[in-house]
């Protein structure tokens, strides 16, 4: 009773008239979803952390910038099996891989593409003798 005062105190209503009760359903399971891409930094130090990267790149608003230093020298096979799963699940998801020169990796989703220039052949003589 009280509440019903209050509330036709705030609407603006003074009689007795019949107030239907609204209300609004909220999805509490449901994460309010930031849009904005985000360039997240990760250090390949062994295997495992593929599992972090990985995650990261399904939500489908991270790029990747992966840094492959500490396990490209402490074991080139596990590096190997790890771009290998990386490369797998970006081509999974439509998205793109590129590397930086000898230490950096870079994924991204499907919306973004990696422009990867191709160099160009040097100016070679025709003649072995010029």
């Amino acid at each position: 009773m009280v509440f019903n005062k209050i509330k036709r105190a705030f609407l603006g209503s003074s009689g007795d008239e019949d107030l239907g009760e609204e209300y609004l359903e909220i999805d509490l399971g449901q994460e309010e979803r930031d849009s904005k891409v985000l360039v997240k930094l990760f250090v390949l130090k062994n295997y495992d952390d593929v599992t972090e990267i990985l995650n990261a790149l399904r939500e489908g608003y991270t790029i990747a910038v992966i840094d492959i230093k500490i396990l490209r020298q402490k074991d080139s096979i596990e590096l190997k099996r790890a771009i290998s799963k990386i490369k797998k699940t970006t081509d999974a998801l439509e998205g793109n891989i590129a590397g930086f020169g000898e230490n950096i990796v870079i994924v991204t989703p499907s919306f973004a593409k990696i422009h990867k220039e191709i160099p160009k052949p040097k100016d070679e003589p025709k003649h072995k003798f010029e």
